[in-house]
């Protein structure tokens, strides 16, 4: 007997999880071959037949331990092909609309049956039998995510520039991320939250009495996590500018690299907003935008969602004024004490030391 094949004999004879039957046929081979037992003795000793111990045996010669696995069975036919269990599939993948679906745009099971019955060939599958090819395919039909596609030409050359910063930001310049979370609406609960007990979560009242919405306008450092933000009724072109006004006074001496989207108040327009901007403030700025559809590249969107979780998804305000409170106690709590900078990866392509042109 080979090392190999002894090691797994012994295994799954003196295995614990392995399965009862393989265990019970090593045992026979084992008793067989290792320990010089005849077959007589083997089966008398493991009460079974001589003709189960000469079986096993003979398979362990012709295919080692393989052979001690049952072999495929040919079971019952199936009753559908597999061409028409093929064709359930293509349905599946397919819209409802191209089968006079015309104003349910995803499927259900029901319709999937209805269909697959006009549609395909063989016999009449039932609900239970399409359900099944749906799940051995790991096929969803009915399920559905949110994807957003960015067509920018120049995705490539634009992340490379902002995630460049983000990896080796200059040590001449500071780097701002700078965006705006809109429409925060005040929600006042008609009824208090209910703290959690022991078997019970904390709830909170569905019904509310709104109290209009602010708009809160940040800039992230990205070496110190600390955040420049004001709370304004709007967001417009002058709240931003008052933003970057006290940017400006918070880094009066350095140079100052922001990062943010394709907003068109980010841009000069027809006032040369920021071209004036920038010429006021000895042209210390410069201002790098995130490719279209991909704001996600700006890290503020991650204060951004902290912010939502830890002080707005649940929150009860009475007013617009007790909105922006909570907004500016949260964010003193986080420059003061909880406030970091977040730790960048790129699960994207793979970067480069210098811009590739595009391909």
């Amino acid at each position: 007997m080979k090392r190999k094949e002894r090691k797994i004999l012994y295994h799954w004879k003196q295995g614990q999880s392995v399965e009862y039957r393989l265990k019970f046929r090593a045992t026979l081979v084992w008793e067989v071959v290792h320990e010089r037992k005849s077959i007589a003795q083997v089966a008398r000793e493991q009460g079974t037949t001589t003709k189960t111990v000469s079986k096993w045996n003979v398979r362990f010669e012709a295919s080692g331990s393989k052979g001690l696995h049952d072999r495929p069975r040919s079971g019952a036919p199936s009753t559908f092909s597999v061409e028409q269990r093929c064709e359930v599939i293509a349905l599946a993948c397919d819209s409802p609309r191209h089968y006079g679906s015309l104003y349910t745009p995803t499927w259900t099971l029901d319709r999937l049956t209805e269909v697959a019955r006009v549609y395909t060939t063989g016999p009449t599958m039932s609900r239970s039998s399409i359900h099944l090819t749906l799940q051995r395919n790991d096929l969803k039909p009915h399920a559905h995510q949110m994807w957003l596609h960015s067509r920018d030409p120049q995705f490539r050359e634009k992340v490379h520039d902002v995630v460049s910063l983000y990896v080796h930001p200059p040590e001449d310049a500071v780097v701002i991320c700078v965006d705006e979370m809109t429409s925060i609406q005040a929600l006042e609960r008609k009824h208090p939250t209910k703290s959690a007990h022991p078997g019970r979560a904390a709830r909170y009242e569905q019904e509310y009495i709104r109290h209009g919405t602010r708009a809160l306008l940040a800039g992230f450092e990205i070496t110190t996590g600390h955040v420049i933000a004001q709370c304004r009724k709007t967001r417009k072109a002058v709240d931003l500018m008052a933003l970057m006004e006290e940017l400006a006074t918070v880094y009066p001496d350095q140079r100052v690299i922001i990062i943010w989207d394709n907003l068109n108040i980010h841009y000069d327009g027809a006032t040369k907003r920021w071209t004036d901007f920038n010429r006021r403030h000895g042209e210390r700025f410069e201002f790098h935008y995130t490719p279209l559809h991909a704001s996600w590249v700006n890290q503020i969107e991650i204060f951004f969602s902290i912010i939502h979780k830890r002080c707005l998804r649940h929150g009860d305000f009475r007013s617009g004024s007790e909105l922006e409170a909570a907004l500016r106690a949260f964010i003193r709590l986080w420059n003061e004490d909880i406030g970091h900078p977040f730790h960048w990866t790129f699960g994207g392509y793979p970067m480069q030391s210098q811009p590739q042109e595009a391909s």
